[in-house]
């Protein structure tokens, strides 16, 4: 069933096969660089409420530990849901996939790249509308900072993306060229979580995810909710409606905050919030609703 792994690809060591892997140095470098910046900034900025804002670009230090906790944890989860889902995605290439598209083909990693964005376009957008995938999501989305710790805050529950990618081995794509797309996707959203890098040229604003764009999606001002969810690409945004530019400063964080550092708590704070509302309900359209409606939803 293996045979569709290329002889080079076995022969590369195993922290090479991850473009994750192999950015992890950066991502060491642009924190320490971005955490330096951040000391000479001034004293948090205030809303015309008096709520106060952290500094731009600012750190704080256990904010900071935590979201980098959560994303060395997230290493090990995400290797043991790619390892469930290579075996489910080899025998959908193997057995269902109507052709295989040629590895060394320059239109195959067109179409990976590509379809690899789309997709999470649409699970990114399905994870912010479904209150038991966002159940998973939200622990992204729980730091009040914004900064390139938040960027390794990441959920340990990766089931939804493993299905919405589908379609990818399923049109003929091979599974490890699969990891190796969304890798690079999570790659370059690194570097759009940062409040020191301000509008680019309007040309890249319109076609590319940039930092201002997804500083939008990370608002919970009610103009920003449910903004911006592309990856790579904004247009997949402007397109179905879901774009929203930047006009303001964006409040992180949740509409509700947790209130912790405990990053356990983080992570299962409302899978057990989906339960209570479960128990409590008074019907089976009531406890379905609590379960797929979106966040917030009540009969």
């Amino acid at each position: 069933m293996f045979d569709f792994v290329p002889e080079f690809w076995n022969s590369l060591p195993q922290p090479l096969r991850d473009p994750v892997s192999l950015a992890i140095p950066f991502f060491v470098l642009f924190l320490a660089l971005e955490w330096g910046a951040a000391r000479f900034l001034a004293e948090p900025e205030y809303d015309a409420d008096g709520r106060a804002h952290p500094p731009r670009a600012g750190y704080a230090g256990l904010d900071a530990r935590t979201s980098i906790s959560m994303g060395l944890a997230s290493i090990l989860t995400t290797a043991a849901w790619k390892a469930l889902a290579l075996v489910g995605y080899a025998a959908i290439y193997a057995y269902l996939a109507p052709w295989h598209l040629p590895v060394d083909a320059w239109y195959t990693w067109v179409i990976l790249i590509v379809g690899v964005d789309l997709l999470y376009y649409w699970y990114h957008r399905i994870a912010h509308r479904v209150r038991i995938i966002w159940a998973a999501h939200q622990a992204h989305h729980s730091s009040e900072y914004y900064n390139f710790a938040t960027a390794l805050r990441q959920k340990w529950n990766n089931s939804g993306e493993i299905v919405m990618w589908i379609p990818l081995p399923l049109i003929g794509i091979p599974p490890w060229m699969v990891f190796v797309g969304f890798s690079l996707n999570m790659v370059y959203q690194f570097f759009v979580h940062t409040e020191r890098i301000d509008k680019l040229p309007r040309p890249i604003e319109f076609v590319l995810n940039t930092p201002s764009h997804h500083r939008v999606h990370h608002g919970c001002d009610p103009q920003y909710l449910d903004k911006n969810y592309g990856g790579v690409l904004i247009l997949w945004d402007r397109m179905f409606g879901t774009f929203e530019p930047e006009t303001h400063r964006p409040t992180y964080g949740l509409t509700k905050p947790v209130g912790t550092y405990n990053i356990l708590t983080l992570q299962t704070h409302e899978y057990a919030a989906i339960a209570r509302d479960v128990r409590a309900a008074g019907s089976w359209r009531e406890r379905i609703g609590y379960l797929v409606g979106p966040p917030g939803w009540t009969p």
